[in-house]
């Protein structure tokens, strides 16, 4: 065998591992996405769990705050449905939002407030809402790294010819979710 046919086949042999590492590389980011995804998916229906108990221990005490119950039931139901990350974050903002209102409202009752059930559900939630900030945050680190490594050359050549190259969503919330709830009840005689 002459050197040109070595020198072809061991430059054919490392082109052939830099595209089995680049992929296998490529499919572990991919599948850490899917991964955080569904810690996050975890977290959201721990917490969509719990909300039935809130409820029920706020109707007690609250018999007339029927629309902030109502906002945070339909919320809840947002994020049981939803599918990408996109759904699941419209549904976050729209529960962060209504659980705020729903803990402002308890301010206004101590007896709630002192209520061994409702400061049970308070702390379950505390701890439920910092695991899914840690869950966003590991999502959202996984999105960067898979979206990294597709954008970089030679990765992103390799990434379109076994299509991979498709940027993953960012979970993100609304500037409307980061504004902290007033309640207000002026309009209860």
């Amino acid at each position: 065998m002459s050197l040109e046919l070595y020198v072809g086949l061991g430059l054919v042999a490392v082109i052939a591992v830099f595209l089995v590492i680049t992929y296998n590389g490529l499919i572990t980011a991919s599948k850490r996405v899917n991964n955080a995804w569904a810690q996050i998916d975890v977290q959201l229906k721990r917490r969509a769990d719990l909300i039935p108990n809130l409820i029920e221990t706020v109707k007690g005490y609250a018999r007339f705050e029927k629309k902030v119950l109502t906002e945070v039931t339909k919320a809840r139901t947002a994020i049981m449905g939803a599918k990408t990350p996109a759904e699941a974050a419209k549904g976050e903002n729209m529960l962060t939002g209504a659980l705020k209102t729903i803990f402002a409202v308890a301010e206004n009752y101590p007896t709630l407030k002192a209520n061994e059930n409702f400061k049970a559900l308070q702390e379950e939630f505390a701890t439920t809402e910092n695991k899914i900030s840690y869950a966003r945050q590991f999502y959202n680190d996984s999105v960067m790294q898979f979206n990294t490594a597709i954008a970089l050359f030679p990765n992103n050549v390799v990434a379109g010819i076994f299509g991979l190259g498709a940027p993953r969503q960012y979970f993100e919330i609304e500037e409307s979710a980061r504004k902290v709830v007033k309640a207000d009840f002026s309009d209860i005689a």
